[in-house]
């Protein structure tokens, strides 16, 4: 089966936690890839996805040194809105 990899940037404005992931984590920029695979056997082109990772700051005491965590896409999701609701005052 034929693989693709998307990339994606998310940013969080307030520090943010998401669900699996043990810590909190400051606001920024943060990288996320999407792998998917194609599905054979049907008449159009269609994907599913594989693994959703994000970029985030490592744990170690390495300066600037960075994780990538298979994370779910909804939990990325909810913690995308929280972070909206912070930002409009509503916590």
């Amino acid at each position: 089966m034929t693989e693709r990899l998307e990339h994606k940037t998310v940013i969080f404005a307030h520090p943010f936690a998401l669900k699996g992931v043990e810590g909190t984590f400051p606001p920024g920029t943060y990288a996320v890839e999407m792998t998917e695979e194609q599905l054979d056997g049907i008449s159009f082109i269609a994907y599913r996805r594989l693994t959703t990772t994000i970029a985030l700051p490592s744990t170690n005491s390495a300066h600037n040194s960075r994780q990538m965590v298979e994370i779910e896409p909804a939990d990325l999701e909810a913690a995308l809105a929280i972070d909206g609701k912070v930002g409009n005052g509503q916590s």
